[in-house]
């Protein structure tokens, strides 16, 4: 949609001639920008209130800071993802408004504050498994969902983890950290009654091929509830843990408004 276009469905709206969900929905199919090596897809929150995430592993610190660039023109509290010392350095040449994460390994570019709501839950089996645990966390609060950590509790030693029962019981939904075999997501998911978002990690020895061992057991899971993103995708779990909490807070308000309704009724 170009600027002579976006202008006519502007001037429709203000005379009344367009309405203002389908102009939105016209809005939905704006293009993207063309850098040549990106193509900055800079209305992906309007489509899905979330901007387009930066992946930085494997990218150039110039076209990261090309992506950046473009995106931080438009929206606050950008993620760019696996951003070591040097990607933070280089974002903040382009834009000095940026903190980096060092643990979860992410910039948040145009940080600004956002109410935190809801509750997800954080499970790691291990310390070596908290920069995932932290990616998936970052994520999450970042997207405006008040996190709770439990941190090495694994199932060498279940008793720490049992002494956090209340936490997990309380969570809309928990995301669950595991390296080696993988089983704490079984064994939290046969705990609780919220969904249990399984994290393989790469971490342990060798036959563990790299996090496969704990991704397969994971995704063997006996305990219902239990879902599985890919190995170290901190990322995509905590992502995917705000959308289910969101869910529940509005479903929380929302049955909170039936029932004041009701009452207003007796």
């Amino acid at each position: 949609m170009d600027d002579q276009r976006l202008r006519k469905l502007l001037e429709e709206v203000q005379a009344g001639k367009l309405k203002v969900p389908e102009a939105l929905h016209q809005l939905r199919k704006l293009p993207f920008d063309d850098l040549g090596f990106a193509k900055i897809d800079f209305h992906r929150c309007l489509r899905q209130g979330v901007p387009e995430v930066i992946f930085c592993q494997g990218k150039s610190i110039g076209q990261i800071q090309g992506i950046v660039s473009s995106i931080a023109m438009h929206h606050s509290n950008v993620l760019a993802t696996r951003a070591d010392a040097a990607v933070f350095r280089g974002i903040r040449e382009v834009v000095p408004e940026c903190r980096y994460y060092d643990a979860a390994r992410i910039v948040v570019v145009n940080p600004q504050e956002v109410e935190r709501v809801g509750n997800i839950v954080v499970v790691s089996a291990g310390t070596s498994d908290i920069p995932v645990a932290e990616e998936a966390a970052v994520t999450a609060e970042t997207l405006g969902n008040a996190v709770n950590r439990l941190y090495d509790v694994g199932v060498a030693g279940i008793h720490r983890l049992l002494l956090s029962c209340d936490d997990l019981f309380s969570a809309n939904v928990l995301v669950v950290v595991a390296g080696m075999e993988g089983a704490l997501a079984s064994v939290v998911g046969g705990l609780v009654s919220s969904p249990v978002i399984g994290v393989p990690t790469s971490v342990g020895y060798g036959v563990s091929f790299g996090g496969v061992s704990a991704l397969l057991t994971m995704l063997n899971s006996c305990s219902s509830g239990v879902s599985v993103v890919n190995i170290d995708n901190g990322f995509g779990a905590g992502y995917q843990a705000s959308l289910i909490n969101k869910l529940a807070v509005r479903q929380g308000e929302n049955t909170h408004s039936v029932t004041e309704s009701l009452e207003g009724r007796v």
